[in-house]
């Protein structure tokens, strides 16, 4: 493991930019950004679409290590370059910015409240190929949709179990359980899993750490335990279709916690926007959400 990395990782102020749409995500990002589904007629044109919009954001002056701690990546992300350098190497060597990887292959279907991960067959020739490519960290998410005992337990194990094979190659997984914003009993499921999530730390080789990113919990400070625990490296939490204003206010209630926001950073980016205007509406989003995650207690 890249101790640098792991330094930063570990400690440095900072949040982390979630890149890291996939195909089924994907069309409403760009569409987000401003470009329609008409701009593309295969799914290999919409993700080089998507590789300009990242390769723009990776490369604007204010996307440095100086207040991006790390950055999630989707795996064709990951097989590409920016300017003739592997993306993972480039966002380390040129933007200081720690490179993860997502690796879950989206959602099963909905049981017991909650949306497990697809199985991942092919998941340790994936982390092998990770770590050639120089990532730190994975990230893989599942879905909470009520609290439900049953549900909540069957996804931490999950998620530990994913989290074991990937602490096996050396990189540091973030779970992530996310809890959706909307649904009545959010509050009852979050003291559940917190309660699933403190039982599975037990589990984690000695001398190993992993990352949890969480919605912002409905009680503040609920997972102030998490982040007290030497187990866990970060404790990063997941915008969740707040708004970024929403997301930040929140997060600033929530001590020891760091941003990883996907939708919350790129909101108000367009590809019609000059590279000045573009700069400066990410500047500011980057500003933004480093204050809601330095400022604490």
């Amino acid at each position: 493991m890249n101790k640098d990395m792991a330094a930063q990782a570990a400690h440095k102020d900072g949040f982390i930019a979630a890149l890291d749409q996939s195909g089924g995500s994907t069309p409403k990002a760009l569409k987000l950004y401003g470009v329609d589904e008409s701009a593309w007629s295969s799914e290999a044109q919409m993700f080089d679409l998507v590789h300009k919009m990242r390769t723009r954001i990776i490369k604007s002056p204010a996307f440095t290590g100086d207040k991006i701690m790390g950055a999630i990546l989707f795996e064709q992300t990951m097989d590409r370059d920016i300017d003739g350098t592997p993306t993972a190497q480039y966002l380390w060597e040129k933007r200081h910015v720690v490179p993860f990887l997502k690796i879950d292959k989206g959602l099963t279907e909905a049981k017991d409240g909650v949306k497990l991960m697809k199985p991942m067959p092919d998941l340790d020739a994936l982390l092998e190929r990770a770590v050639a490519k120089g990532i730190f960290g994975t990230k893989e998410r599942s879905v909470i949709d009520a609290a439900n005992p049953k549900g909540i337990a069957a996804i931490v194990d999950q998620q530990f179990d994913v989290a074991r094979q990937v602490l096996s190659h050396g990189l540091v997984p973030i779970v992530e359980p996310e809890v959706t914003i909307s649904i009545p009993d959010k509050a009852e499921a979050e003291d559940i899993l917190l309660a699933e999530i403190r039982k599975h730390l037990d589990g984690v080789p000695a001398g190993k750490q992993i990352m949890l990113k969480l919605t912002l919990p409905t009680k503040a400070n609920l997972y102030k335990p998490l982040t007290e625990d030497p187990r866990v490296m970060r404790v990063v939490a997941l915008s969740g279709g707040y708004s970024r204003d929403e997301a930040n206010a929140k997060l600033k209630q929530n001590d020891g916690m760091i941003a990883s926001f996907s939708r919350a950073l790129t909101e108000g980016l367009s590809v019609n926007q000059s590279d000045d205007q573009f700069n400066t509406a990410l500047g500011n989003a980057i500003d933004s959400i480093f204050e809601a995650s330095s400022v604490k207690g």
